[in-house]
């Protein structure tokens, strides 16, 4: 029996985003590690489906499981804003696998000053990759303006690693592994706001519920790229902050050191990854408190119609 698609919205949102728990279930959604594994051939196949479904020419047979599917693996390969298929590195869906490995050197490699350098110019160098491939098509970024945000993050955050390296020295060991976490969170202050300083300048589109564009407002901008900084670095703090406790619990136990001499922010590597998994949730928290900050906050002489 053939599923009756004629009222099917496929840019519908799958859950209610006006609940926490609907918006947690979207971002678990388009974070799905396991979508970076999809061939290119069903990558291709799911944006024709989702074209399809979108001028209303389904093929017969199609079910509503198929296009929901579909719609999943457009969101996690696709430009939103272009339509353009994303470089996989860049994609959100790779931030799990991508953002855990490289916490797992850079929480491993701390001690020595060319590993700090190494593994913080390739953690920002991860970031710039992310931050163009998924940049705002209504606010083009010029190649001048992405090469200073990613000289300007990266010189931060190494500036910031060995100066607090050297002055942790004869702090605590517990105390150097958290340098890199500081290292990236003075980054993120710099480097998201660079990138996204046109949308400062010039304000973000603003739209009422039905989706009608009613003006732009600067005012959005700065609260919108406020609460990314805000929850790029507390994505950041479950691994970076929590992770080096356990791993300074665990090398005390006699037991278990000579399983984590010299390796243990690869053995980490796998509760890194259950600790990443809370970004979704965070993601949705975020995406709750802004829009209840902007409810409060709007004025209708922050915005200046077109």
């Amino acid at each position: 029996m053939e599923a009756d698609l004629s009222g099917f919205n496929i840019d519908e949102p799958r859950w209610d985003q006006c609940t926490f728990l609907g918006r947690v279930k979207h971002f678990f959604n388009i974070t799905d590690p396991r979508t970076v594994l999809v061939p290119e051939r069903e990558l291709d196949w799911a944006k024709v489906m989702v074209e399809k479904s979108r001028m209303g020419v389904v093929p017969p047979g199609t079910q509503v499981e198929q296009l929901l599917y579909a719609k999943k693996l457009y969101d996690s390969a696709f430009h939103p804003d272009t339509g353009e298929k994303m470089n996989v590195i860049g994609r959100m869906s790779f931030q799990v696998p991508g953002g855990m490995i490289i916490t797992g050197f850079m929480l491993q490699f701390y001690r020595t000053m060319p590993a700090v350098i190494f593994w913080q110019w390739v953690n920002q160098s991860f970031n710039a990759l992310v931050n163009y491939t998924n940049r705002n098509a209504a606010s083009p970024t010029s190649l001048r303006q992405m090469a200073l945000s990613y000289i300007t993050a990266t010189t931060t955050a190494v500036a910031t690693a060995v100066g607090m390296n050297m002055l942790t020295k004869r702090a605590p060991p517990l105390v150097g592994r958290w340098v890199p976490f500081a290292a990236v969170a003075a980054a993120n202050c710099v480097n998201i706001p660079m990138m996204r300083q046109q949308e400062l300048i010039q304000g973000i589109c603003v739209k009422d519920r039905n989706h009608n564009e009613i003006g732009h407002s600067r005012r959005a901008a700065a609260i919108g790229i406020t609460q990314v900084v805000v929850s790029r670095i507390t994505m950041a703090a479950p691994g970076m902050i929590l992770l080096p406790v356990v791993m300074e619990r665990l090398e005390k136990l006699h037991f278990m050191k000579p399983h984590l001499h010299g390796a243990s922010g690869l053995w980490a590597l796998p509760t890194e990854m259950c600790l990443l998994q809370t970004s979704p949730v965070l993601q949705a928290l975020w995406l709750t408190v802004l829009q209840r900050r902007w409810k409060l906050s709007t004025r209708e002489n922050e915005v200046r119609p077109e």
